[in-house]
């Protein structure tokens, strides 16, 4: 218990510490790493994703949480916050079938901050059975009877199994990590923390904007289709 104190600490002090000066320059291989081959992102394409492998038991993700939903809510249009449910296996799975039965029910922006205190202050998630999971959503106002039914059908399956493979072929092993467009692994260090994680992000979220834009102006014209034929 001392050592996670102490590493929420780490993780917690920079914050204010990195506030107060610009952003230090993100460095490979400590605040994020290059994903080789690239990856597709979680979800669909058409903007920068930023995805945060996360998991409700983790006390860290509920200390980030607040960070990173206000940083979603600056985000430009170009740019997707997608939230990744791990799925390690055991119960930690049932939180992931719960997260994704609230996905698919549109009901995750109120329901989100919610099951961090189901599970870290009220405690409502002791053994993380599939019948905790939902009574805390039924608790958070979700029908108990349809939340358990989206739970246990195959679309919620598929999406679990996706949020394991995903972390594989992204390489995260632990939460929060926040993979960006499939192509970057970011951490938070004990030395810059949450908002230095934050930080970098944004600064690889500003090389994937420009390495798009380059790409798109490096494409070579689209062929003109041929003329229909004139009508008889």
């Amino acid at each position: 218990m001392l050592r996670s104190l102490t590493l929420l600490a780490a993780l917690l002090l920079p914050v204010a510490a990195l506030a107060q000066g610009p952003a230090p320059t993100p460095r490979p291989g400590t605040d994020f790493v290059p994903i080789s081959p690239a990856q597709t992102p979680f979800g669909p394409p058409g903007r920068i994703e930023v995805a945060e492998v996360f998991s409700y038991h983790c006390i860290h993700c509920a200390d980030f949480q607040p960070l990173m939903s206000a940083w979603k809510a600056r985000q430009p249009a170009d740019v997707r916050v997608t939230y990744v449910h791990a799925a390690w296996g055991g119960a930690v799975d049932n939180l992931a079938r719960g997260f994704y039965a609230a996905e698919a029910l549109n009901a995750v922006d109120r329901t989100h901050a919610g099951m961090f205190r189901a599970f870290h202050v009220e405690r409502r998630i002791r053994t993380g059975t599939p019948e905790e999971v939902a009574d805390a959503y039924a608790a958070l106002g979700l029908d108990r009877a349809r939340l358990v039914a989206t739970m246990n059908s195959f679309g919620v399956t598929s999406r679990v199994n996706r949020a394991k493979q995903f972390a594989q072929r992204t390489g995260v092993n632990a939460t929060p990590t926040i993979v960006v467009n499939g192509r970057y692994r970011v951490s938070a260090t004990p030395d810059r923390g949450f908002q230095g994680m934050l930080q970098t992000t944004e600064w690889l979220v500003a090389r994937e904007r420009a390495r798009l834009r380059q790409a798109t102006a490096a494409a070579p014209p689209a062929a003109p289709r041929p003329a229909a034929p004139a009508a008889r």
